[in-house]
């Protein structure tokens, strides 16, 4: 695994809730679409993940919600899936237009699913463990 100094400054990284099986199937649905390889990954409960959400002011102990760090900038909730899919391109871009719908209703929707990820498609006990060449791109 790559640590965060590894990690060139412009490199997506998306932040997840490691134990939570809808977000890692969110991972896994990204990681075969991402050819380029471009984007980098870690659990919100990891050492690089509580670190960036300290370094953009989000909270380290109460965050639920998808989080794209890209360089500078910092999107979570219904703005990091849609800029997330902007960055796959392709038919994943049509979801491009959602971010003019007001964030207050995109997120009311994101917060109605968040709230019941658990209860809808479980929980994992520990943050999965990559394996392959996609090892490389999860960060401690």
């Amino acid at each position: 695994m790559c640590t965060d100094s590894q990690v060139p400054d412009e490199d997506p990284i998306i932040l997840f809730d490691g134990v939570c099986n809808l977000c890692n199937g969110f991972v896994q649905f990204v990681v075969p679409r991402d050819s380029e390889g471009k984007f980098h990954f870690a659990s919100l409960q990891s050492e690089v993940g509580q670190a960036l959400l300290a370094e953009h002011g989000l909270p380290t102990d109460s965050l639920e919600s998808i989080v794209l760090v890209e360089g500078d900038d910092c999107y979570v909730k219904s703005a990091a899936v849609i800029r997330i899919a902007e960055l796959l391109g392709g038919a994943y871009a049509l979801l491009s237009p959602f971010r003019f719908l007001p964030r207050a209703i995109r997120d009311r929707m994101y917060d109605f699913v968040a709230a019941r990820r658990y209860q809808w498609f479980g929980e994992k006990d520990r943050c999965m463990m990559p394996t392959g060449d996609v090892q490389t791109r999860f960060l401690e």
